[in-house]
């Protein structure tokens, strides 16, 4: 039981309420980005419908639904909310692109590690979740592209010849990024929690039901809302998974209402540990050497490398401090686009470590503050409330400006223009 999650006790408490019959209807995986939060919710699923006895929970279980639920396609089990899944794709896909070239004896896992990680993603697509929205029938023929395309590499087929799963893997890629890209809303929306809630009150009849909502801090109030409403009185036979990176972030009313399990930020030998155990890679494949952490691990597949855009993150922050007004459609076009959205989230880092410099100072740490404040609503705007990067980099530059006209000129002071 949760063999593949990695340096985590919460495994352990996990595994030990399962066991004892303790775990409650309502929980929340809390902790640091590429923990294996979203891994440990699915290995939750898959371990309650276990249906073997002896066996019940581990990963090589063989019942018929560890089966579906190792390739993430069973029916007892929703995924929402937003996450980025462009880089897991790409990761998984060198992962089996280089085992099968090997004919490695983890190509299973390889096959596996793809289906999961492509699934992650169209899982969020469901009929079920985007019931009353009308870009579902334009999300459909991308899923459609996908399982087809999906279907030579169900388990127990042989894997195609190596050019024409390099042309399927492909396929896969560019469609699921669209999918991502262009359809996933970067918060969860209410109409998604109240169809949550109408498929909660349904009756399976086969056991328990699974509700994971990945990164639960970013919604707005009336889905904040909707979903209390679902754990003030939760269905006997639905287990209800959130995960956060933001704790602080939830309402205290839904903490009130689910059970904290943490996870933490792995060393550095634990980190190599996981990126070599799960994606099976070591240093001349795909890399120079060995990444520092998973996060690094996956940004290595970035179109545009993170150094790139905390330069034009630099430079957009120049700009103001000299007085000028950046222009965010070039910013826009020299970051990607921020496709995917981590780019928005490395660039703000960026932001960040320009303005450090004002540190030196009292007046600077004031200023620094204040900037902060700024930087965290423009993440919010972007993440809770769908605003557009551009615009959101465009609000961002105005209150930036008042900031250094409330301070007399202070930015281009405190960096030193003057």
């Amino acid at each position: 039981m949760f063999e593949n999650i990695l340096f985590q006790s919460a495994s352990d408490l996990l595994a030990r309420d399962i066991g004892s019959g303790g775990l409650p209807p309502s929980i929340l995986l809390a902790g640091p980005a590429a923990s294996g939060k979203l891994s440990t919710a699915l290995e939750i699923a898959r371990v309650l419908s276990c249906r073997a006895s002896g066996t019940k929970g581990l990963w090589n279980c063989t019942c018929p639904s560890c089966l579906q639920h190792k390739v993430l396609v069973s029916q007892g089990m929703l995924l929402a909310g937003p996450g980025d899944r462009t880089l897991e794709i790409r990761a998984a896909k060198a992962t089996l692109l280089s085992q099968n070239a090997k004919n490695s004896s983890h190509l299973e896992a390889a096959r596996h590690l793809y289906l999961r990680a492509v699934r992650k993603l169209t899982l969020r697509f469901s009929p079920i979740l985007w019931e009353g929205d009308d870009k579902i029938s334009k999300t459909a023929p991308l899923l459609q592209s996908i399982n087809e395309s999906l279907e030579p590499l169900t388990p127990g087929r042989t894997i195609p010849a190596p050019d024409d799963l390099q042309k399927i893997l492909d396929s896969v890629e560019k469609d699921a990024e669209k999918l991502e890209s262009s359809f996933l809303y970067d918060s969860i929306p209410v109409f998604q929690i109240r169809n949550i809630s109408s498929w909660a009150h349904l009756k399976s009849g086969e056991g328990k039901k699974v509700m994971v909502l990945e990164n639960a801090d970013r919604m707005a109030d009336s889905a904040r809302n909707a979903l209390l409403k679902i754990l003030e009185e939760p269905p006997e036979d639905l287990i209800f998974i959130l995960t956060t990176q933001r704790r602080s972030a939830m309402l205290p009313t839904i903490l009130s209402r689910v059970r904290t399990y943490n996870f933490f930020e792995r060393g550095r030998e634990q980190q190599e540990k996981v990126i070599s155990r799960i994606f099976h890679y070591t240093p001349g494949f795909t890399h120079s050497k060995m990444p520092d952490d998973v996060g690094g691990f996956l940004q290595s597949y970035l179109d545009i490398q993170p150094e790139q855009v905390m330069a034009a993150a630099a430079s957009y922050f120049a700009e103001i401090a000299q007085g000028h007004f950046p222009d965010a459609a070039a910013v826009m076009a020299s970051c990607g686009s921020f496709r995917p959205r981590v780019l928005f989230t490395i660039f703000l880092r960026g932001i960040i470590k320009a303005q450090e410099l004002f540190l030196a100072s009292a007046e600077g740490v004031a200023c620094s503050g204040r900037i902060l404040e700024q930087l965290r609503m423009t993440a919010d705007n972007v993440a809770i409330f769908n605003q557009g990067p551009q615009a959101a980099l465009e609000q961002l530059a105005r209150n930036l400006m008042q900031i250094d006209h409330d301070t007399g000129g202070g930015f281009r002071r405190l960096s030193g223009g003057d």
